[in-house]
């Protein structure tokens, strides 16, 4: 007998939402025991889940994973605290959970976060001897789709296993800190002209009272101010989610449905570092690359920014970007006049 159309309607809604549920139940779990890794068939090692979770490591390591493992327990009491609604997750939700098969790895990039120099990293484990230097890789390299494959590219039943047995990390870092870096990188920068073009055209048309012909054309003057104005826009939000660049950590990573095993802190970025390529097994073969740069945006110069941003501006800016600072325990800035 076949299925009224209404009935075959609610079946589907209802598979649909299979996904949510199996996603967030097997995400907090921990580790199986005995899983399999590395790259000799039939090789059982201990996975860098077990090493983190079960309590016979070096005193080095034991050392790190308190560090961590308070991290872990403060993003989920802010999210018990913080979240109410349960947000439905597709795999299209999981582009940014770059996946490493041969180590157990699934990390979450965040722009503006070291995100380039983890994506090296991932190329040279993953590339079975084509690279073997982080840093002789190009930047731009780095982020061509396709060079590293990403959780939403599996099937369901294959994400949910990945979720349950690998070990997942994301580096974070001071909300505005990351705001104004980003600021910098595209907006101040004469090469970014494709950011120009599609970002700062449309800016400075909404928040630049009779604009020149040329920077409507151009688009690469934008004012921080101008940019604040652009993401606090209720026109701004409508129109879809952020850039990558600005967008809000929760939104790219969804850390309070994914149990992250590890959260690293910009501000802690090489200590952190060492500690994951140190459950990953691969600290002795890999070294995370250092940046000699004295340019990096810091509080100091996020204060700076902020100093001709209004109170009312600045107020709504923070409620916007409110739920990362909780999450991830970073206070409310000294600089803010809210």
């Amino acid at each position: 007998m076949r299925m009224p159309r209404e009935g075959r309607l609610f079946l589907a809604m209802c598979l649909g939402s299979l996904f949510v549920l199996v996603l967030y139940f097997q995400s907090i779990t921990k580790p199986e025991l005995g899983v399999k890794t590395g790259s000799s068939p039939g090789k059982s090692r201990r996975s860098p889940l077990q090493t983190l979770y079960n309590g016979d490591q070096q005193l080095e390591l034991l050392s790190a994973q308190r560090s961590l493992q308070g991290r872990r327990e403060l993003l989920e009491q802010a999210c018990l605290s913080h979240t109410r609604k349960r947000q439905v997750l597709s795999p299209e939700d999981l582009k940014h959970l770059i996946v490493d098969d041969k180590h157990s790895l699934i990390y979450c990039y965040v722009p503006k976060v070291a995100c380039t120099n983890w994506k090296r990293v991932l190329m040279v484990l993953t590339s079975d001897g084509r690279y073997t230097d982080p840093l002789a890789i190009p930047a731009n390299e780095a982020h061509v789709a396709g060079n590293l494959r990403t959780l939403s590219e599996f099937s369901v039943p294959e994400i949910n296993k990945r979720l349950r047995s690998y070990l997942k990390f994301i580096f974070v870092r001071e909300p505005f800190e990351r705001l104004v870096s980003a600021y910098r990188n595209k907006f101040t920068r004469s090469y970014n002209t494709a950011f120009h073009k599609r970002y700062g055209t449309k800016i400075i048309r909404r928040h630049r009272p009779d604009p020149e012909p040329e920077a409507l054309e151009m688009g690469n003057d934008v004012s921080f101010h101008e940019f604040v104005q652009y993401l606090v826009d209720p026109r701004t939000q409508r129109e879809g989610p952020f850039n990558e660049h600005w967008e809000r950590v929760h939104s790219l990573c969804h850390p309070c449905l994914i149990h992250y095993d590890v959260v690293g802190k910009y501000e802690t970025l090489v200590p952190d570092a060492q500690a994951v390529l140190r459950l990953a097994g691969v600290e002795g073969k890999l070294q995370f690359p250092t940046s000699g740069k004295r340019t990096s945006t810091d509080g100091n110069m996020a204060a700076r920014f902020f100093k001709h941003i209004s109170p009312f501006y600045q107020k709504k800016l923070f409620n916007l970007y409110r739920m990362d600072f909780m999450l991830f325990n970073y206070s409310t800035p000294e600089y803010l006049r809210t």
